[in-house]
């Protein structure tokens, strides 16, 4: 495995990071805004404390992404934070940019004072849910049928 970088995205990203979640839904044949509306939205989200969006690749060109919001808890000091998206480009995958998104995320939420991370995974998608287990991810609602699992990593 290569070093990858990853970044703080910044509102002057959201143009990047709204391709980037365009490509992801495209992929993956899900509804979605065009990449020019998601960036316009993006744009306002980057400006907010509750989000953070990191950016991996070349810096001319990022291939990854990792969106994620924070909210408070009763049950922590710190935020709960809520892995919105999680996505490499197809032909960057299997070169640990997954990997190093997912750690930058931790580690900044950790930073931040969070002490728990949620992400929600299609039941059916077992690569996807073999990447979050093997990164201390852990299924709190078994499945019986399609639909989506949350999965938890306590950060403390």
């Amino acid at each position: 495995m290569t070093s990858v970088s990853v970044v703080a995205a910044g509102a002057e990203h959201a143009a990047v990071v709204g391709r980037l979640l365009h490509d992801f839904n495209t992929e993956f044949d899900s509804p979605t805004p065009d990449a020019h509306e998601l960036a316009v939205r993006f744009a306002r989200l980057l400006e907010r404390d509750d989000v953070i969006v990191l950016l991996a690749g070349p810096a001319e060109s990022p291939s990854g992404f990792a969106f994620l919001t924070l909210r408070p808890t009763p049950y922590y000091d710190g935020p709960l934070a809520q892995l919105e998206e999680l996505y490499v480009h197809p032909r960057e995958r299997d070169h640990g940019m997954g990997t190093a998104l997912l750690r930058a995320a931790i580690q900044l939420v950790r930073e931040r004072g969070g002490a728990e991370m949620h992400i929600n995974v299609d039941e059916i998608d077992t690569d996807t849910r073999r990447f979050y287990e093997r990164h201390g991810f852990t299924n709190i609602e078994p499945g019986t049928d399609y639909r989506m699992l949350c999965y938890l990593r306590e950060l403390t």
